[in-house]
């Protein structure tokens, strides 16, 4: 728990390590997982938008780094309020 948010830390080697908050985390500290292996479900609710989101961060050391470049190339869409995809 982080100021009353659950964040899940997964460190990948190298001094590098993803984040995820809010979710509920399943494991115990120090699991080891392989890619794919589910370890948190989304939190229910979020302090600032409402519903279910997701915040998502990548460090390097001590430094915050781009995650989208760890995911290589993607197409970004903007849908209206409440919209989807069709």
């Amino acid at each position: 728990m982080v100021a009353d948010r659950g964040v899940i830390v997964v460190d990948h080697g190298g001094g590098v390590r993803s984040t995820f908050e809010p979710v509920v985390g399943w494991l115990p500290v120090g699991t080891r997982v392989n890619a794919g292996d589910r370890v948190a479900g989304l939190a229910a609710t979020s302090w600032h938008c409402g519903s279910s989101c997701l915040h998502w961060g990548v460090r390097v050391g001590a430094e915050y780094v781009d995650p989208l470049r760890y995911i290589g190339p993607l197409r970004v869409v903007l849908l209206p309020m409440g919209g989807r995809l069709r």
